[in-house]
């Protein structure tokens, strides 16, 4: 399992662009804040990405019909460190509830690195 304990995190709250971590072992992680927002760790997003078969950080598809409507993009209005673990945000949509603990974001680093090892064979 890589270190999920980080070297350094920058989170780029007013130029609205993301999560930039550099980690102990010297990787380096981006997240974008919509990427965050879709992979949400909270128990009732965990639930509903379950049921709908959508892995972190992929957003919800249409519905058969449904017409795009314009949505603004995700975008946290506030984020703050929870103890030395995890951050949390305040989303625009007024979502809270998620603790993105370090495991977590290291867990689901989008990277071209990380991706191939967590898609799986069947």
């Amino acid at each position: 399992m890589p270190s999920a304990d980080p070297k350094s995190v920058k989170v780029h709250l007013t130029a609205g662009t993301g999560v930039e971590i550099a980690w102990g072992d010297g990787h380096h992680s981006e997240y974008t804040f919509p990427f965050l927002r879709d992979a949400c760790p909270c128990a009732l997003c965990d639930e509903e990405r379950t049921k709908s078969g959508r892995q972190p950080g992929e957003a919800s598809p249409l519905k058969p019909g449904e017409l795009p409507m314009y949505k603004a993009q995700a975008r946290p209005v506030s984020a703050e460190g929870v103890g030395k673990y995890a951050l949390k945000f305040k989303w625009n949509d007024g979502h809270e509830l998620g603790i993105y603990s370090w495991q977590w974001l290291r867990q689901i680093c989008p990277c071209d690195e990380c991706r191939p090892a967590k898609i799986k064979v069947v």
